[in-house]
């Protein structure tokens, strides 16, 4: 059986500030202690869109059964950093900057199970989306006024549990 992975972010999605404190959980469930053989954790960012894309790592960690008294990685550990000042999240309509937090776990005979849960980073907005010529008479497709708040709360809990994927040219089976 593959390993159910459960990330929480202290804060839910974000937006986070630059400086803010980022504190997440994790936890590795659906398999024996024997399995797994390390866990990794970081937070990160990657672009998507024309040109290269990039990717940079702000903070990691990795565990291994040596580390812990019994073992045993399955229990929830907690990665804490404090978020640089960028790059921040962008969903332009070229480029696009996504935060998330990715957590691997290595199990016995080479097979790989990530997930990642994805955040906000500073609050720069989207850029305007082209509007269709023939849409842009319509009252209804006219932009609203309106004011956009700092509200943030002072404790969520956001979690995601993901369904498993191996990693590239692995099957279900590890054929």
């Amino acid at each position: 059986m593959m390993p159910l992975i459960s990330i929480q972010l202290r804060d839910g999605a974000g937006p986070y500030l630059p400086g803010d404190e980022f504190e997440c959980r994790y936890q590795i469930d659906a398999v024996q202690a024997n399995e797994l053989q390390a866990v990794e954790a970081s937070v990160m960012w990657y672009s998507e869109g024309k040109g290269e894309e990039d990717l940079a790592v702000h903070a990691f960690q990795r565990h291994v059964p040596a580390d812990v008294i019994d073992g045993d990685l399955r229990r929830w550990n907690t990665l804490v950093t404090q978020l640089p000042n960028s790059p921040l999240s962008y969903d332009g309509v070229i480029l696009k900057i996504r935060w998330c937090v990715r957590v691997r776990a290595f199990g016995s005979r080479g097979k790989e199970t990530i997930a990642e849960f994805p955040f906000r980073l500073g609050s720069v907005p989207s850029p305007p989306r082209p509007v269709p010529p023939s849409s842009r008479s319509s009252p209804a497709n006219r932009p609203t006024e309106g004011r956009a708040t700092d509200a943030r709360p002072t404790i969520a809990i956001a979690e995601i549990t993901t369904t498993p994927r191996t990693a590239a040219g692995e099957g279900e089976d590890g054929e």
